[in-house]
């Protein structure tokens, strides 16, 4: 039984490709998608077996902060999973803020009414009293934008190549400070992206925003070099499908209290035996992943070519 929740949001820093093996478009390697809305997503396996990546890694050095037993309460045993579960639940990742290249301010931060509501769904499960409400829907070709935005034109936004007849809206404004303070890692290099949604946040009509989730990400053509003559191998060009660097990405994670026995296989009690075991533990005990390995993890594949590095953020209002 789920008896606490957090977020865990993950800031995308450079091109991160999680894919589906192949495609039936023009691209080779496709990222992972929602079926029905088309909005990428990351399994949340994938996440998870990252997350417990990570907490292997804290189980060693000179001080490690994980025990071996503490990775197998919170994420289940190294190798016989019959035993039990692990009490860690993780969703998979969804979209929240999406990159769109923008004629005033670089690029813009965008969302839809369609995201925010279903985050808004997602999030009440750690904070009930959220501060801002999503604003009414507008009309067609117009767009919601921040009060001191810097990515409109005399009143006209323009996304890659389409234009939009800008609103500025107050609950906007509340959005991106919500974001600001709470999705975004408060650290000081973080400063500046901060700040940056606050003026670029954009929300548009979902239809607009579906578009430029499906039309509007990396696409990135590799090829293989043969090692003798250096030229390009013969068939070995194809095209992968990145999310973009600044997409910002949440993931509703759960916990239940610890399934493992307090006794050992044999009936007896273990020396070694982790100290958690309340779902409220645990959740503790996953966030302190952020601090591990400078709050970054690598997700999806190319990692030998620096693909997929993202950083860790940990809701402020869950358990603490």
């Amino acid at each position: 039984m789920i008896v606490a929740t957090t977020t865990l949001y993950l800031y995308v820093e450079t091109p991160l490709h999680a894919g589906v093996g192949s495609g039936l478009s023009s691209i080779d390697l496709p990222i992972q998608r929602e079926r029905t809305t088309q909005y990428p997503m990351i399994q949340g396996s994938g996440i998870k077996g990252k997350l417990r990546s990570a907490a292997d890694a804290a189980t060693k050095g000179k001080e490690p902060t994980w025990g071996k037993d503490d990775v197998a309460v919170v994420f289940g045993p190294e190798k016989d999973g019959s035993d039990h579960a692990g009490a860690l639940i993780v969703g998979d990742a969804r979209i929240l803020l999406f990159p769109v290249r923008s004629l005033s301010g670089v690029f813009a931060y965008t969302t839809s009414h369609d995201v925010l509501n279903r985050f808004r769904r997602d999030i009440n499960r750690v904070e009930a009293n959220l501060s801002w409400t999503v604003p009414a829907e507008m009309k067609e070709n117009a767009a919601l934008v921040t009060t001191a935005n810097r990515v409109t034109v005399e009143d006209t936004l323009i996304l890659e190549e389409f234009s939009y007849e800008a609103k500025e809206c107050d609950q906007v404004n509340k959005i991106a400070e919500w974001i600001a303070n709470n999705a975004l890692p408060q650290t000081d290099e973080y400063k500046y992206w901060r700040d940056k949604v606050q003026h670029s946040l954009v929300i548009l009509p979902d239809d607009d925003f579906r578009d430029f989730v499906l039309n509007a990400t990396e696409i990135i053509t590799r090829i293989r070099i043969k090692r003798d003559t250096k030229t390009v191998d013969n068939g070995a060009l194809w095209t992968e499908e990145h999310l973009p660097s600044d997409t910002l990405l949440y993931v509703p994670i759960y916990a239940t209290d610890s399934r493992k026995s307090k006794n050992g296989a044999n009936g007896k009690s273990e020396s070694n035996q982790s100290v958690l075991s309340t779902a409220s533990s645990i959740l503790r005990k996953a966030k302190s992943l952020e601090g591990s390995q400078g709050s970054y993890i690598q997700l999806g594949g190319d990692e030998t070519v620096g693909r997929g590095i993202v950083r860790m953020h940990w809701e402020n209002t869950g358990v603490n």
